[in-house]
């Protein structure tokens, strides 16, 4: 089922089908990085843990989720999207994230991606506020919540089961309103 196209990706649902494409997405230790600290994800875990995890979100909220994104002149799998309510937070402020093959780097993929999610959160979907977030030194992703709109709120810190170098400098949390993306 098609989520979302823009002119160059489809969103679409995940399916157990896709858990050689998660395999390889999180079996890049460039990948798991800013993550992980570069610790891949096995495909046991993959397979009984993430994938439920991302198709279970179809059933809970309508809407909301994990999309993987599909490169549409190719067909390729490039990586995903995920644009849902964290634990704790009010369905209408969800929280954007995107995990993208390293072929997929540096050619404008997330932010496309994440300014349709963010299109659809707030056209389609009633959003009020979308947040991001990652780690103060992940400078590529936090371009491209600056490109998608987003604007700096704040650094905290938080523990990581993962010992990630730059750690130390915390996270970032990025955020968008209804009334400032309207006002855009």
């Amino acid at each position: 089922m098609i989520f979302l196209e823009t002119e160059r990706l489809t969103l679409r649902r995940f399916t157990v089908d896709d858990l050689d494409n998660l395999v390889a997405l999180d079996g890049d230790p460039e990948v798991m990085h800013f993550i992980t600290g570069g610790r891949t994800t096995s495909r046991e875990e993959l397979e009984t843990d993430f994938l439920p995890a991302f198709l279970s979100y179809y059933e809970r909220f309508d809407g909301y989720g994990f999309w993987a994104a599909i490169e549409k002149p190719t067909g390729d799998f490039l990586g995903w999207f995920h644009f849902r309510p964290p634990p704790d937070a009010p369905a209408d402020e969800p929280e954007l994230g995107y995990r993208l093959r390293k072929t997929a780097w540096g050619k404008g993929y997330a932010t496309e991606g994440s300014r349709a999610l963010i299109h659809k959160g707030f056209t389609e979907f009633g959003v009020r506020r979308v947040t991001a977030s990652t780690m103060s030194v992940n400078m590529a992703s936090r371009g491209v919540m600056e490109k998608s709109g987003l604007s700096f709120v704040r650094t905290f810190f938080q523990d990581w089961p993962d010992v990630i170098e730059g750690a130390e400098h915390g996270d970032v949390e990025y955020a968008l309103t209804r009334e400032d993306w309207v006002s855009r």
